[in-house]
């Protein structure tokens, strides 16, 4: 019981990063990146500075956590990642502007289309199958049509 009340070493933070970063690695995000920084942080103060308290150790971390996190945002807002496939893994939006034909009728709102190999449910006015429409939004599985 007594060894749980020693004082925090600095490989205790070594070890917390690593588990930080472990699970960045499952969770991603860049979000536990950072603490995980912030903790190897922690631990290399601590190698310098054995005689840390645990309150000083512990705000350390929180500030260089959030400074880390924010700084991460900033720079992801002044360097967005430009791609030649900007809708890879956004489906619905690579639709939006094109012409399809209904594969059900649109009833109270709520439709059926078939695009390339699969169907969507679209949304619009209320029209017969058969007609030609126009998506012009996409809001997740939903395709928002009108007629075109």
């Amino acid at each position: 019981m007594l060894e749980a009340l020693q004082p925090i070493e600095f490989w205790h933070w070594w070890v917390f990063a690593i588990a930080l970063v472990v699970i960045e690695i499952f969770a991603s995000g860049f979000f536990f990146l950072w603490l995980g920084v912030a903790a190897a942080a922690v631990g290399f103060i601590l190698l310098l500075l054995p005689e840390t308290t645990l309150q000083a150790q512990l705000l350390i971390f929180a500030v260089i956590s959030v400074v880390s996190v924010v700084a991460w945002q900033i720079f992801r807002r002044r360097h967005p990642v430009f791609t030649d496939h900007p809708q890879l893994n956004r489906r619905g939006e690579a639709y939006v502007g094109r012409v399809l034909t209904l594969d059900a009728p649109i009833e109270n709102g709520v439709g059926w289309v078939r695009v390339d190999d699969s169907r969507w449910k679209v949304v619009g006015e209320d029209m017969a199958e058969g007609t030609t429409v126009r998506v012009t939004d996409a809001d997740g599985a939903v395709l928002k049509v009108e007629r075109a």
